[in-house]
């Protein structure tokens, strides 16, 4: 277990994070991972071992770019922020949950849940690097794999923004009913973890709350590389 990660994660203000959450519907860390650390695991994508699956973004119009499936065991790393990451966020999870009609519950600890999504036929892990060049970009959409999905995730730009690459801003859209879409443009730092709902959020109105669907991508690089990881919680059929 690295101890440091699991440190860095209980010194956040999640009372704030889950704030931030229900006001924007998403949140920002600060940087929370080290510069080696971020290096370490962007070395990771051309180990064709580490991974179970690759897709070609331009090939099922997602938009230009690639990202890869890591496979199990998870990389250290990527293990520990899953784990531990999912205990501070499975209350936030319930929390929403709880204002949504028929809203689902979330065990306390990721092993549970894991099981949950074995049991229905989700075994295949979902933590993955994304990688983009000049040109590349990513359109909106949902990251669902199965009937079971934890509604929120969390994702870690890994490489220097302004120096690694140029563009490619994190985008975030919500649809609300009889209403203009919002949308939010983000730019990270390095290392900086930003916990956004999976497929949707609730929002308060005059009748109570409504479900706010929500989709998130990434702008037009202008150039260089970037690099990401995206921890996602829900197992894949």
């Amino acid at each position: 277990m690295n101890t440091q990660i699991s440190k860095r994660l209980r010194a956040l203000d999640w009372n704030r994070i889950a704030g931030q959450i229900e006001t924007t519907g998403f949140a920002r860390s600060g940087p929370l991972l080290g510069g080696d650390e971020c290096a370490g695991l962007i070395a990771l994508y051309d180990h064709d071992e580490r991974f179970r699956g690759t897709i070609d973004m331009a090939r099922y119009r997602f938009g230009e770019g690639q990202y890869r499936y890591f496979d199990n065991p998870l990389p250290a790393l990527v293990a520990e922020l899953r784990r531990e990451l999912y205990r501070h966020l499975a209350p936030i999870a319930n929390d929403m949950a709880a204002r949504l009609p028929g809203g689902d519950s979330y065990p306390s600890d990721l092993e549970t849940y894991q099981r949950n999504c074995h049991a229905a036929g989700q075994t295949k892990p979902t933590p993955l690097l994304l990688r983009y060049e000049a040109g590349g970009y990513n359109r909106l959409h949902q990251d669902l794999y199965g009937a079971l999905h934890f509604p929120l995730q969390a994702v870690f730009l890994l490489s220097r923004p302004g120096r690694d690459f140029t563009g490619g801003e994190f985008m975030l859209l919500e649809n609300q009913p009889r209403a203009q879409s919002i949308g939010h443009v983000i730019t990270p730092e390095q290392g900086e973890m930003v916990i956004i709902p999976v497929r949707e959020r609730p929002v308060q109105g005059k009748r109570g709350y409504f479900r706010a669907p929500m989709r998130h991508g990434v702008s037009r690089l202008h150039g260089g590389l970037r690099h990401t990881l995206g921890v996602i919680f829900h197992d894949a059929e």
